[in-house]
Order: structure tokens, then C-alpha cells, then sequence
């Protein structure tokens, strides 16, 4: 049976990806129950358990018993990434595979995605002390007296990156403290493509302005869900901080219980970054080659895109290029 390491066969993996707001995993889920396929998330947020209406997490009773994955695997507050996204992902392929099933990827993290079709670079792993005292740098000084010191060291770098990053100001820093090179040079070159993956890239989308009504009422649902409560209940117990405290629905919620905005406001403030987010990957996923754009008001569209993908995994030639 074919695995992740089977040189001879080649593993069909179908990929659901798109923008924000435009109901990949209804789709997907549709699209499981027709090609007898299992879903993992590629959303950079569902991975962290206990945030269930922010990540918009599709709930167990409404998975139409179609099993779910990279759901819930790391705790708030720690670290996860690309690299660690895609070796997860490999291995859960490699499951779904062994209960001859099919493997179809959801999500709208492009970097994720693109990790696992074609590579990333290596770099060494994380070391916490020195993070905490370049954050506590960030704290006394402000990230300007950090960027300062990377331009210092390593100018190529600081010319690369806004100077109020400071992710990637303390990322660099870091670096050039543990190996002693520049941000560049600490980098590994660039791991090789996952050969053995052959993925149908199915990318949907919405005009804009149905797209953004689309993301504002389903804004709107998250409140009613109990958004805000759940946020709060995070804040209170000092969990809304690392990476969660950045993903939308949640960071801006956070002046509100700061008592500096109406939450009016905040919900407001969270509709036009969930836009602004869905042109973002709009953007990314241009750039990626190979992908098949779904326009989700065409029923003829997302018909054809079905019996595609069951021609496609049946080995059957298409009039188009696979």
C-alpha cells in the first residue's frame, strides 16, 4: 500500500483552498462524502485548542461524520509553524492514505500550503532565553531601539522587514546571536519539493462584493455564537497573549476589554481586517501556479470541479491538463 515513502506510487492529495469567507469547508465536506476523503485543516489558527468560535472551528455535529484533522494538537500560548505544520500534515497523509482514504487539505494559510507543495527553508530552532531577553528589550525600549541594533549587525536583514516588526526583528536578532551569521546565511537552503504529493489545487472565490457581505455576516454569526465571551473568557484567564493574541476576532476585541473601545467598534474593526485579509489571499493565491479557480455562484462550476476531481483520482485523462 502506497505511504509517504513509496518511491514507485505517487499520493493524490486533493486541496481546498481560497479566501476567507468563501465556504471551503462546507465544500470540502460535500466533496469528502463524494470521493470517500478525510479533511486536514491548514489554518494557522485551528490548531490551538479551546479557541472554537474565533477560528470559526466547524463544530463535531456538523461534520456529517467526516473525519477532521490538525484540529486542536497545540496548546495557547506555544509556538507552531510552517515547518512543523508540514511535518504533521506529511504524516497524516501518510494515515489517511493507509485507511484507503482520500487526503483533502482546507484552509486559507497560503504559507502553510505552499510549505507543503514546495518546500521551506530550514533555520535553527527556537531558543527561548534569548527571545524573552529581546522582548524584554522591546518592553523597556521599544522595537525602534531593537531595529536599531539589527541594522548594526545586520543591515541586509533590517532593509528586508518593516522597522515595526517585531516578530521579525526579535526572529533575526535571535538567529544572529545563535549562530553568529547574518539572517541569510543562518537560513538553510530551501528543502526539496515533496515529490511524491500529486495535488489537485482547487482554489474558491466569490466577486468582492459578495465575498465581503459573505465575511461580514458571518462576523456578525460568530457575536451571536458568543465571540465575545469567548474572547473574554481568554483574556481574563491571561491566555490571549502569543500567537492567538494576533488572529482576527480576537486581537481586537482586546482594546474593548481594555476599556479603550465601544464594542461596537471592535466587531466593526474585526469585519474590516477579515477583508482585508481575504484580499491578502486573494493575492497570495495568484501567485500559485497550477491552481483551479472555483467561482462559488456558478453551479455549473462547482459541479465540474467535482467530477473533475473523481475523473482525476480514477487516473482518467481530461480535456484539460491535470
Amino acid at each position: 500500500m502506497a505511504t509517504i515513502q513509496d518511491e514507485e506510487k505517487q499520493i493524490k492529495v486533493v486541496a481546498v483552498v481560497g479566501p476567507t469567507g468563501c465556504g471551503k469547508s462546507e465544500f470540502a465536506i460535500d466533496l469528502a462524502h463524494k470521493i470517500d476523503g478525510e479533511i486536514i485543516s491548514c489554518d494557522s489558527m485551528a490548531v490551538y485548542n479551546g479557541v472554537e468560535i474565533a477560528t470559526d472551528k466547524i463544530p463535531e455535529q456538523q461534520r456529517e461524520g467526516i473525519p477532521h484533522h490538525l484540529y486542536d494538537v497545540k496548546e495557547i500560548g506555544t509556538f507552531f509553524s510552517a515547518g512543523l505544520f508540514k511535518k504533521l500534515a506529511l504524516k497524516t497523509i501518510d494515515e489517511i492514505v493507509k485507511r484507503n482514504k482520500v487526503p483533502i487539505l482546507v484552509g486559507g494559510t497560503g504559507l502553510y500550503f505552499r510549505t507543503l507543495t514546495e518546500g521551506i527553508a530550514e533555520a535553527p530552532e527556537r531558543d527561548e532565553n534569548i527571545r524573552e531577553r529581546l522582548k524584554k528589550i522591546v518592553e523597556k525600549k521599544g522595537v525602534a531601539h531593537l531595529f536599531k541594533i539589527l541594522k548594526r549587525v545586520d543591515p541586509k536583514r533590517a532593509s528586508e522587514i518593516n522597522e515595526n516588526d517585531a516578530v521579525r526583528i526579535i526572529r533575526s536578532l535571535e538567529l544572529r546571536l545563535i549562530t553568529k551569521l547574518p539572517f541569510n546565511e543562518s537560513i538553510k537552503k530551501k528543502e526539496r519539493k515533496e515529490k511524491r504529493l500529486k495535488i489537485l489545487k482547487i482554489c474558491l472565490n466569490y466577486k468582492r462584493e459578495i465575498l465581503y457581505k459573505r465575511i461580514d455576516e458571518r462576523v456578525e454569526n460568530m457575536v451571536k455564537k458568543g465571540l465575545v465571551e469567548e474572547a473574554r473568557n481568554l483574556y481574563q484567564n491571561g491566555q490571549l497573549k502569543g500567537p492567538i493574541s494576533k488572529a482576527i476576532g480576537l486581537k481586537e476585541l482586546i482594546p474593548y476589554f481594555e476599556g479603550k473601545r465601544d464594542l461596537s467598534e471592535s466587531i466593526e474593526e474585526i469585519k474590516k481586517n477579515s477583508r482585508n485579509l481575504a484580499k491578502r489571499q486573494i493575492t497570495w493565491f495568484k501567485k500559485e501556479i497550477g491552481l483551479k479557480w472555483i467561482l462559488m455562484t456558478d453551479e455549473e462550476e462547482k459541479n465540474g470541479i467535482v467530477e473533475k476531481t473523481i475523473r482525476w483520482l480514477k487516473g482518467e485523462k481530461d480535456d484539460e491538463r491535470s
